[in-house]
């Protein structure tokens, strides 16, 4: 019975992980068809969505059974809660990925109106927040994912930037508002992928603490 009960546990772990890959990969691809225009593959991040949002449904589909069948209790409870909770993060990530793929499909279309060095930072910061935050989910590693959700502000900060910069420019010259608009939607995405990032951290936290801090400003972490 012990057995069943890890391999199991261990399935959910392996699904989460999968899933996981697959919404890296999103972002890496979707960061590249950034740069280059490629939109064939802004085309395959789009295509990609079908089989994130059945890894979603199995994933809650394995922690509910789990529940239902073994009643973990404690570390183990958290654990499965935790991974249902992770499946919707994962999949809005993958959204949001595609979200920024289908605006490329417009923007590469037109004259560019600035250097997107800007988005490209941002998309870089949330990408690597998803990964470091898979990682402290695998190593249960609480003081990483502290360290994840602090990184959230220099993402929010470029996003205002951005957008101030934006509507700058769509008042010097209307003409350019359609392709502005969609500069701001791909930051505004952006930021949304850190936040996600920032739940799953928080999730993790959770999960090696026992002590939920979403909505909880820093300096009520740890009371």
């Amino acid at each position: 019975m012990q057995l069943q009960f890890e391999y199991e546990l261990d399935e959910i772990k392996r699904t989460i992980l999968t899933m996981a890959g697959m919404v890296e990969k999103g972002l890496a691809d979707v960061a590249r068809a950034l740069t280059t225009c490629d939109s064939e593959l802004a085309q395959s991040v789009i295509a990609m969505d079908d089989e994130v949002d059945q890894y979603e449904v199995r994933i809650d589909r394995l922690a509910t059974e789990f529940i239902a069948k073994h009643q973990p209790t404690a570390t183990d409870l958290r654990f499965v809660i935790v991974a249902i909770k992770l499946g919707p993060e994962l999949e809005r990530i993958a959204d949001n990925a595609v979200n920024i793929a289908e605006r490329l499909l417009d923007m590469c279309s037109a004259p560019r109106i600035k250097p997107m060095e800007d988005l490209h930072r941002m998309l870089a910061l949330a990408s690597a927040m998803v990964s470091d935050a898979i990682a402290a989910y695998v190593a249960r590693d609480a003081a990483a994912a502290r360290e994840i959700i602090r990184r959230d502000d220099e993402v929010d900060t470029l996003n205002w930037s951005i957008f101030r910069e934006m509507i700058q420019l769509m008042v010097d010259d209307p003409q350019i508002i359609t392709r502005a608009i969609d500069i701001v939607l791909v930051a505004r995405f952006i930021e949304r992928i850190a936040d996600q990032a920032t739940n799953i951290s928080e999730e993790v936290v959770y999960l090696v603490d026992a002590h939920p801090i979403r909505h909880l400003r820093e300096d009520q972490w740890d009371k």
